[in-house]
């Protein structure tokens, strides 16, 4: 556990995070520049938070939660390591009711951002535009496998398609897949592969395609597909994305504060932009889009983040319809804030978080 130095508040900032990590190291570089006193707990020592709330309790503690990092590449366990994070989570937010204890953004909204379907659908609600989901009958709407799979395409006329773990995050067991009913042809992109030394389904960071000329049970292709499906997933109508410089690409919005940050392009050959996937980051601005289409994504992003209140940080993922530019959300993330192409240049992310985190801490000095 480390304090920085900074100019004194009335509550005392904590970055709950893991140390040696750029969100770590960068974060703390705008909570210098913004004269921020900040106390790192290392997320293998979280338990320490409460001794810590003792510690400050006169005062009280303001928190910001970085996402815990996980060792393992497995996909079959991302729902048993995504499930242990929420009992911290909510571990951590039941302190709040023994002590004065604030949030960049709550752990309960963290949660609420964790489920992609469950976000999806309260964005439905709200009326914002999103990507559809679809959705089989029974069993909750779940496709649990390649065949009910093809079902559902060939029933709603839709022919290609991403699958994505309703847990995890950095492209980890996300699919995209294409079936063509009158070949029968169906090709899959992904990064999960078998391990050829216990048929366990890894995450190898790399996309590779997977293809058949024709639907059998048994291919390779189906085999994959029901593992993926497995995992418990969402099944989302996959859109054809603008183009820029040769690549489609989506965007990355980081809102905080009722106003969009940093707006960046991934620009790529495939139809997975996770830029640690070799793809290439490009600013928003350098897109030459109208300026109408930044105020819509910025509204459409502020409207998201009004569904989640105990939100002031979010990370948000969407794209442009190819032709007429309507920005649709692909999903959200309540710890979407680091971004290599603003640590390296300006920091502007994390400089203004200490910011505000600075004023909350100084606002409630003044409230008492």
């Amino acid at each position: 556990m480390l304090e920085a130095a900074g100019r004194k508040s009335s509550r005392q900032a904590v970055l709950l995070g893991n140390a040696g990590t750029k969100r770590w190291i960068y974060f703390g570089k705008g909570a210098r520049q913004e004269g921020l006193n900040v106390v790192f707990l290392d997320w293998k020592e979280w338990e320490r938070l409460r001794p810590l709330l003792l510690r400050y309790r006169e005062k009280g503690i303001f928190l910001k939660i970085d996402p815990p990092l996980w060792d393992s590449c497995r996909l079959d366990r991302l729902n048993q390591l995504e499930g242990h994070y929420q009992e911290q989570l909510m571990a951590i937010a039941s302190l709040g009711e023994d002590f004065p204890l604030q949030f960049l953004n709550r752990p309960e909204g963290i949660l609420g951002l964790l489920n992609k379907q469950d976000c999806k659908k309260r964005l439905i609600q709200a009326g914002i535009p999103v990507t559809d989901i679809l959705e089989g009958a029974g069993d909750n709407g779940r496709i649990d496998s390649a065949q009910k799979l093809l079902e559902l395409m060939d029933d709603r006329r839709v022919f290609q398609v991403f699958i994505k773990p309703v847990a995890g995050s950095g492209a980890a067991g996300i699919g995209a897949f294409r079936f063509q009913p009158k070949t029968g042809r169906m090709a899959l992109y992904t990064c999960a592969m078998e391990n050829p030394e216990d048929s366990g389904l890894v995450n190898t960071k790399k996309l590779r395609c997977f293809g058949e000329s024709r639907y059998f049970p048994g291919s390779q292709t189906v085999r994959l597909l029901n593992r993926l499906l497995s995992l418990d997933c969402i099944v989302e109508r996959w859109y054809p994305k603008e183009e820029a410089k040769g690549y489609s690409y989506d965007l990355r919005a980081v809102v905080q504060d009722g106003r969009m940050d940093f707006c960046l392009a991934r620009l790529s050959k495939g139809p997975i932009t996770n830029l640690h996937l070799n793809n290439h980051p490009l600013p928003a601005s350098q897109l030459g889009l109208p300026s109408q289409v930044f105020q819509e994504i910025e509204n459409i992003c502020l409207e998201a983040l009004r569904c989640y209140p105990g939100l002031r940080s979010a990370g948000i993922d969407l794209l442009l319809e190819k032709g007429s530019l309507r920005p649709r959300i692909i999903e959200m993330n309540g710890q979407g804030d680091l971004i290599y192409q603003d640590i390296f240049n300006e920091n502007k992310i994390y400089r203004h978080q200490a910011r505000m985190i600075r004023q909350f801490c100084d606002s409630a000095y003044l409230q008492r």
